[in-house]
């Protein structure tokens, strides 16, 4: 493999990392509790990393300012238009996979 400039790791991180928004927002019929269960990551946790990175950079950003980055739009909007409830077997199975120190 080639070495990469730190630059071009960053930049190459940067263009995955809106791929991977894009498609999210594509894919808006994947509900987050099933990101959850399948990868043990959903949007709102690419939000709060996505903030968590700024605020270590001195960037203070709200939940609700990078779920907005994320999301394409105002997180209570995207629920509305999105957002179906779980089944009690999806709840059961994210309560099971749950990390017991949260």
């Amino acid at each position: 493999m080639n070495e990469l400039s730190d630059e071009q790791q960053r930049d190459f991180e940067a263009a995955a990392f809106r791929r991977l928004v894009e498609h999210l927002r594509e894919r808006n019929d994947v509900q987050n509790i099933d990101l959850m269960n399948l990868a043990g990551f959903c949007r709102n946790c690419l939000s709060n990393w996505y903030r968590e990175a700024a605020n270590a950079e001195g960037v203070e950003l709200s939940k609700d300012q990078s779920r907005e980055i994320v999301y394409g739009m105002p997180y209570g909007e995207w629920q509305a238009l999105n957002q179906t409830e779980a089944s009690d077997a999806k709840k059961a199975e994210f309560e099971a996979r749950r990390p017991h120190d949260h």
